[in-house]
């Protein structure tokens, strides 16, 4: 999939603002970020005792329901479109946020040319140290272990294990482990049964308005298809 061709199945979608229940115009960015930018600064989550990088971006869907809450004053990067890090944990079957930074200038000790991270957690959440993320419904993707095809484009990055996690209002429901060829193999398998599905078919017609192919739709679509589901649809 050519990403010229991918960039004009988004555009239309973009100015539109679509906001089917599962897509949100954050998503919509975050996929030409995959496609376009240069490599993304991850989220971070802290899971199971361990912290990871993070292929999702939980907080986009509340900055884009609140934009004036989103953090302001960062250094502007291709390598940070949305603006920050966030830093979540996975804690008595609950997702928390405990930690948002953005990325300045350090003008200390004449280090004009270097950055620091700056904590704003507290400019977006006044005076709440942990924020439980009830207004997220979806699936998280953590990418560990060895990197296996570096790709300079958003999370296109393939690695050799991934944890899927499921959330319903904040709240954990299972999650699955995978290596990077049964990732792909489980991606495909999600694809085939949300194909059967309403959320398919009304996403389809949508897409299909700028005269795209449906095997290039559904190219597009199961790329991304653990962004689009909320659930994991397959064992």
């Amino acid at each position: 999939m050519h990403p010229t061709d991918k960039n004009k199945m988004l555009l239309p979608l973009l100015s539109q603002r679509m906001q089917a229940p599962l897509i949100t115009f954050s998503f919509l960015l975050l996929a030409i970020s995959k496609v376009f930018a240069t490599a993304q600064f991850p989220d971070k989550i802290l899971y199971q005792g361990e912290k990871y990088n993070l292929n999702s971006n939980p907080l986009e869907s509340y900055f884009e329901k609140y934009p004036d809450k989103r953090p302001k004053g960062g250094v502007q990067s291709t390598a940070l479109w949305r603006g920050y890090v966030a830093t979540f944990e996975v804690k008595d079957s609950q997702l928390f946020l405990k930690d948002i930074a953005v990325e300045i200038w350090d003008d200390s000790a004449g280090q004009s040319s270097k950055t620091k991270w700056k904590s704003v957690m507290n400019e977006v959440f006044a005076s709440q140290e942990v924020v439980k993320i009830d207004w997220f419904t979806g699936l998280l993707v953590i990418p560990y272990g060895k990197l296996i095809n570096y790709v300079h484009m958003g999370y296109g990055s393939a690695f050799e294990n991934y944890y899927l996690l499921e959330f319903e209002k904040g709240d954990f429901k299972r999650s699955k482990q995978f290596d990077h060829k049964n990732y792909d193999r489980f991606k495909e398998k999600q694809f085939q049964v949300f194909k059967k599905t309403e959320e398919y078919r009304a996403l389809v017609e949508k897409l299909a308005k700028d005269g795209s192919s449906p095997a290039f739709i559904d190219s597009f679509l199961k790329d991304f298809v653990t962004n689009y589901t909320s659930k994991i649809l397959t064992d």
